[in-house]
């Protein structure tokens, strides 16, 4: 079995999002994607309660769905009563999922700091990642890696995504009334409306 997890705090999920699950299902042979919801020790509080970013997720995974079902949502970190590392859930999905192969998905950002993430040599020797870079980025980041000799030899991919919208905009633009409408799937967008979210901080 071949797994693809995409892992994030998903606050909201938008489009961007939804086109790099798209894309990871059409470079990968995979049987299941997995979007694991989490609350990353690196970033700030969630704006929105965890309740409701697992249900956008949900949604976001149905919207994925609508072309193929292979996306679930993960809520396993958020229901660990301490800060979410991705080396603690890679190892609970090679308990619940014996044998398979997993991909770990990042975008560049991530990429970036992923020498500060918790065990981050066990992740690189568990699984292979791919690694969603900005097209127009001048700086290779291939270059950025070989850089580092510590981490040459491991296996990772890079693959073109030139998709720039941030939940973090998302978030502000909510906050000073603008239509967020064309940076979400329209259900995605309903129910923010519909529960208020991130009018206020």
């Amino acid at each position: 079995m071949k797994l693809a997890l995409f892992g994030g705090s998903f606050d909201p999920p938008h489009n961007a999002h939804l086109a790099l699950c798209l894309l990871a299902r059409e470079l990968l042979d995979i049987d299941a994607l997995i979007l694991s919801v989490s609350n990353n020790p690196l970033k700030g509080h969630s704006s929105a309660p965890d309740a409701d970013r697992k249900a956008m997720t949900e949604l976001l995974a149905a919207e994925v769905n609508k072309t193929g079902k292979v996306a679930q949502v993960c809520g396993w970190e958020l229901e660990q009563a301490r800060p979410s590392y991705t080396v603690d859930l890679l190892e609970w999905l090679v308990q619940v999922y014996p044998g398979a192969e997993i991909t770990l998905l990042i975008g560049e950002d991530n990429f970036r700091s992923f020498q500060r993430w918790k065990s981050w040599q066990r992740i690189v020797e568990q699984c292979p990642i791919v690694v969603f870079r900005r097209a127009s980025e001048h700086v290779s980041m291939d270059d950025v890696w070989s850089e580092r000799p510590e981490l040459a030899g491991y296996p990772v991919r890079f693959t073109d995504f030139d998709y720039r919208i941030s939940s973090t905009a998302i978030r502000e633009a909510f906050r000073n009334g603008e239509d967020c409408s064309v940076y979400l799937p329209a259900s995605i967008h309903e129910y923010i409306m519909s529960r208020g979210l991130y009018s206020e901080w």
